[in-house]
């Protein structure tokens, strides 16, 4: 159980600063874009990314190694 809470949360960590790193290297020139116009809302963004890429990628693995 453990474990499965550090994986959360660096998952959750992860897809935050790739947010955020999507947000201010690639972003939106124009401000009109939903989610990329802000810092936060990318970030965010990226935060629930991350959990759900983590919950499919994890799921995967485990049918494929049992692990």
């Amino acid at each position: 159980m453990k474990i499965k809470l550090i994986y959360i949360i660096v998952s959750i960590a992860l897809g935050g600063a790739l947010g955020f790193l999507y947000w201010k290297y690639v972003g939106c020139a124009s401000g009109s874009c939903a989610i990329t116009s802000v810092w936060w809302r990318s970030t965010l963004y990226g935060m629930v990314l991350g959990v759900l890429m983590r919950d499919v990628i994890g799921n995967g693995m485990y049918k494929i190694t049992g692990w």
